[in-house]
C-alpha cells in the first residue's frame, strides 16, 4: 500500500528574542506567573517589517531543500497551514514555490488555526496515496506578533513566530501516514477568533485601532475542549489501528500551554518523557507548532518509530494523525 512519509524537515526562527523578563515591562505580569501556566520562557519574534510569514516559510523550505538534496522543480505541490498569511490573496505557499525555485509546483494555504498543520498533512497524505503526486512540501508557518495585542496580558504572553517543513514522499514499505480522526465544531468560533479583517468586519478608518484588530480568545472554554479535543482523537486512531500506549513512541501535541500539553498526555495515562515539548523557548506558534517539534527532535528519531500527532486549534479544529517515521534522524 502506498502511504506519504515524512523524508525530511526544515525550521526557520526570526532572531529576535521576546523574554518573559521583557514582558515584565509591557505588561502586569512576571516570569512565575507565565511560566506557571504555560510553560514558556522566551518566544522568538519577526522584527523586520519588510518581511513576514512568506519569509519564515520560504527560509524554512530553504533548508529543508538543502537537508534533502531536493531539486525544486520536482516539487509537485506545496501547502501551508497559516491563519497570518501576507496578504489576503496571493496565497503563501505559491510565493514561497516562485521564491525557492519550485517552477512546477502549484500551492495553497490551508486556514485551520493551530491544527493548520495538522489538516495540511493528512490533505497532502491523500494526494500522496492516491498516485496523483510524489513530492508535496508541507508547511507550517505564523507570525502570531502581527495579531496578538501586546498590551493584553492574556494572549501576548502566550503566543510567538516561526515556521517549520516537511517533505512527503511516497513510501511502500509502511511507513508513513497511516491514520487520521479530524474534527471540527464551528460553535467554537465566540471562544478563539480575529474578528476584523475579513470581508463581513472590513477595515475602515473608525475600527481600525480597535481590539478586533487582535485575536481574541476566551481560555478557560477553550483550555477544556483542547484536553478533550486532542485526548479524545488520539484514543480512536490508537483504537482503530490497535495501538497500546507502549506501542507510541512519541507524542507529538500543538504546543498551545505546558498545561494542556499534560493534562491531554494524563487523558490517556502516557509517559510525559516521551511527549515532545518545545513551548519553553517557542511559545505557541499555532502552525508551526508541531513542525518545530519534529524539527528539535529529529536527532531522536528513528526508522519505524510510531508517531501521533495531535492538535487543536480555533473555530474550532482538531485531529490525530498516526504515522510511522521513515528514516533515522542525524545524531
Amino acid at each position: 500500500m502506498r502511504r506519504a512519509a515524512i523524508t525530511g524537515v526544515g525550521k526557520y526562527l526570526p532572531d529576535g528574542i521576546l523574554t518573559n523578563q521583557d514582558l515584565e515591562k509591557m505588561v502586569d505580569t512576571n516570569d512565575e506567573w507565565i511560566t506557571s501556566r504555560t510553560g514558556i520562557k522566551q518566544r522568538h519574534i519577526l522584527k523586520d517589517k519588510d518581511k513576514a510569514t512568506t519569509f519564515m516559510a520560504t527560509q524554512a523550505t530553504l533548508k529543508l531543500i538543502e537537508k534533502t538534496n531536493l531539486d525544486p522543480k520536482e516539487i509537485d505541490l506545496i501547502i501551508t497551514g497559516t491563519v497570518t498569511a501576507d496578504m489576503r490573496f496571493p496565497d503563501t505557499s505559491n510565493q514561497v514555490a516562485a521564491n525557492v525555485g519550485a517552477s512546477n509546483a502549484f500551492g495553497y494555504d490551508i486556514n485551520a488555526a493551530c491544527s493548520g498543520f495538522l489538516y495540511s498533512l493528512a490533505t497532502a497524505s491523500s494526494f500522496i496515496q492516491s498516485g496523483m503526486y510524489k513530492k508535496i512540501v508541507v508547511i507550517g508557518a505564523d507570525t502570531m506578533s502581527s495579531i496578538v495585542d501586546y498590551t493584553n496580558r492574556a494572549t501576548c504572553i502566550i503566543f510567538g513566530d516561526g515556521a517549520a517543513a516537511v517533505l512527503l514522499e511516497a513510501d511502500e514499505e509502511g511507513y508513513g501516514v497511516h491514520d487520521q480522526v479530524l474534527k471540527g465544531d464551528g460553535t467554537g468560533l465566540q471562544y478563539l477568533h480575529l474578528k476584523l479583517g475579513g470581508s463581513l468586519n472590513e477595515v475602515t478608518r473608525e475600527n481600525v485601532d480597535s481590539a478586533d484588530k487582535y485575536l481574541f480568545q476566551d481560555g478557560r472554554p477553550v483550555f477544556k475542549k483542547a484536553v478533550t479535543g486532542m485526548s479524545s482523537t488520539m484514543k480512536e486512531v490508537m483504537e482503530r489501528n490497535n495501538l497500546s500506549k507502549e506501542d507510541i513512541t512519541w507524542v507529538v501535541p500543538h504546543q498551545a500551554n505546558k498545561r494542556i500539553i499534560n493534562a491531554v498526555a494524563d487523558q490517556l495515562d502516557f509517559p510525559h518523557e516521551r511527549v515532545m515539548m518545545v513551548i519553553e523557548n517557542y511559545g505557541n506558534t499555532t502552525s508551526a507548532t508541531i513542525p518545530l517539534c519534529l524539527a528539535d527532535y529529529e536527532s531522536q528519531l528513528r526508522k519505524g518509530d510510531n508517531l501521533i500527532i495531535t492538535a487543536f486549534g480555533g473555530g474550532f479544529t482538531w485531529g490525530s494523525i498516526y504515522l510511522k517515521w521513515a528514516y533515522d534522524g542525524n545524531a
